[in-house]
This record gives C-alpha cells, sequence and structure tokens, in this order.
C-alpha cells in the first residue's frame, strides 16, 4: 500500500474546530445564556452544545448560523465563524491511513500539525517523534492484539511521516525528558536498540530538539505519575495536554489542569541530565548493548 507521505505543519481541521468552539463559547457568555438555555432555545441536546464549543464534534455551517442569530451577532462578524465551520470538515493528511487511524488519536495528529512546541515526559518508550522505523515496528508489534503485517506497515509509515515535523522551516521545537527506563529497556533487541539510542544521540544535536534523561539516581521526581504531552500553539489557543491509553485518550486544556503539567514537566527537566550529559549517556549506552 503506497501512501505519500506529508507530516509537515500545516492545515489542521482539529485546530480549526477547536478555535471555533472557543469563539462560540465566547459569544454565548457574552450574550448571558447557559449551554442548557441554549440546547432548549434550538431544540438541541445539552451534550450537543457541550461538544461543539469543546471542538469534540464538528458543527455544520448551518449550525454555526443558527447560534450567532441567538446570540445577535452582527452579520459582519459572521463569516469568519463561518468559514471555520467548513474549514474543519475538511481532512487532514492524516486521513489518508484511516485504515489504521484510532478516532482517539486523530484529534492528537491534528494538534500536532499545528503546534510551534511539543514538550512530553515519557517513562517506558521513545516517543513517537523520535522513534526509528525497526523500534516503531517493535513496538507495534508488541501490541496485546498485534495487527496484521500490512496494518503494521501502515502504522509505522504514519509514524515516520510525523517525523516531518522536526525538520523544514516550520520545524516544531520539540522537549522531551525520558525516564532512565526508556533507554535500558531492550525493545526489539540489541542492534535496533544500538540504531535508536544513536538516533536519538544525533537528534538532540539539533537546534529545535532538547533530549532529557531523567536518572534513576534522581529517586522521586515530579513526572512520575506516568507520560504526557503538552501542545502550544503561536497564538491565544490554550495548551493542550494529552495523554494516551491502550485503548482512549485524555485531552485538557483547563489553564489550572496545563499550568499543573507544565510545572511538572519544568520540575522533572532541572532534576535530569543536561543535553550534553545526556547525548553521552545515549551514546555510552548503544555501545553496551
Amino acid at each position: 500500500m503506497s501512501k505519500e507521505h506529508n507530516g509537515s505543519a500545516g492545515f489542521s481541521p482539529t485546530i480549526r474546530r477547536r478555535r471555533l468552539g472557543i469563539e462560540l463559547r465566547k459569544l454565548r457568555e457574552a450574550a448571558n445564556l447557559t449551554g442548557y438555555e441554549v440546547a432548549k432555545e434550538l431544540a438541541w441536546s445539552h451534550s450537543k452544545v457541550s461538544r461543539i464549543e469543546t471542538g469534540s464534534v464538528t458543527i455544520m455551517p448551518g449550525n454555526v448560523l443558527e447560534l450567532l442569530d441567538l446570540y445577535a451577532v452582527p452579520q459582519n462578524e459572521r463569516a469568519p465563524l463561518v468559514d471555520l465551520a467548513r474549514q474543519s470538515k475538511q481532512k487532514g493528511w492524516w486521513r489518508q491511513y484511516d485504515d489504521v487511524l484510532p478516532d482517539w488519536f486523530d484529534d492528537f495528529l491534528g494538534l500536532e500539525s499545528e503546534a510551534v512546541k511539543v514538550s512530553s515526559y515519557e517513562n517506558e518508550l521513545v516517543p513517537g517523534l523520535l522513534q526509528t522505523e525497526d523500534y516503531a515496528r517493535a513496538v507495534f508489534s508488541g501490541d496485546p492484539l498485534p495487527d496484521s503485517p500490512d496494518e503494521i506497515d501502515s502504522k509505522v509509515a504514519l509514524r515516520l511521516a510525523r517525523q516531518r515535523r522536526l525538520s523544514g522551516r516550520e520545524a516544531v521545537k520539540f522537549h522531551t525528558v525520558l525516564n532512565e527506563a526508556v533507554i535500558r529497556r531492550p525493545v526489539g533487541g540489541a542492534e535496533i536498540m544500538r540504531a535508536q539510542l544513536s538516533f536519538l544521540a544525533e537528534q538532540a544535536k539539533k537546534r529545535n530538539v532538547r533530549i532529557q534523561v531523567l536518572p534513576f539516581s534522581a529517586g522521586m521526581h515530579a513526572a512520575i505519575n506516568g507520560p504526557f504531552h503538552i501542545l502550544e500553539f503561536p497564538d491565544d489557543h490554550p495548551k493542550v495536554v494529552y495523554m494516551d491509553q491502550l485503548t482512549s485518550s485524555i485531552y485538557l486544556d483547563k489553564l489550572k489542569e496545563s499550568g499543573r503539567y507544565t510545572v511538572a514537566l519544568s520540575k522533572a527537566a532541572d532534576a535530569a541530565l543536561s543535553t550534553d550529559d545526556t547525548i553521552a549517556l545515549l551514546e555510552k549506552t548503544a555501545a553496551e548493548f
């Protein structure tokens, strides 16, 4: 199965949908209406109003106009919002992998495609943006219910396509703190690990990539509760914290929530090795496999 890989920065219907939801919520609040009142007036369910405002669902342009009528928005201010609704219905580049793309991962790819900075803490595996092809294949093959070889090929191709975000004129800034277990756990065997750790050492030398290993000797640390990603955007769009599980994911965008994760990552980074010391450890550990 041949597909065009294009994981570079660009159009994201996910971001358009979330921006539209934020604007519609502001307009509802300015009109002094509750979500329940809007739902009653338009004969919608309250959950529909909530999902629209959180960007969880795509909204039809006609529904946007209904809301704008209810909120008494002037005609000359409506076009940008209707355009956002139309744009949010378009498909992102990653939809060519729909055959292997879980619904719960779709939003993350949309957010990642327009983020200007992605930060993460990882406790078990190398983050997807930094995995080699063989390492990624070993990860997918180790799933509790492994996919077919063709499906694994597609998942690996999607993962590698995402890595386009780390290069080019609009390269995303990427910072990750890796628990030392990540570089010690032999995923796929010694040869794959040597190549993966050597690749990490090379990536860590890029200007837009910062990799830090959090050594076992650090003991208890601020990010010990588990892995997470923090995505930041170029405008006033709020930070989004993303956490995935075996069959689902969690998105947090409230300031209090994202703030706590930002502090947790910052403190974990303070306890981690410097970039130079991390590169030295990666090279040393690669040689030990």
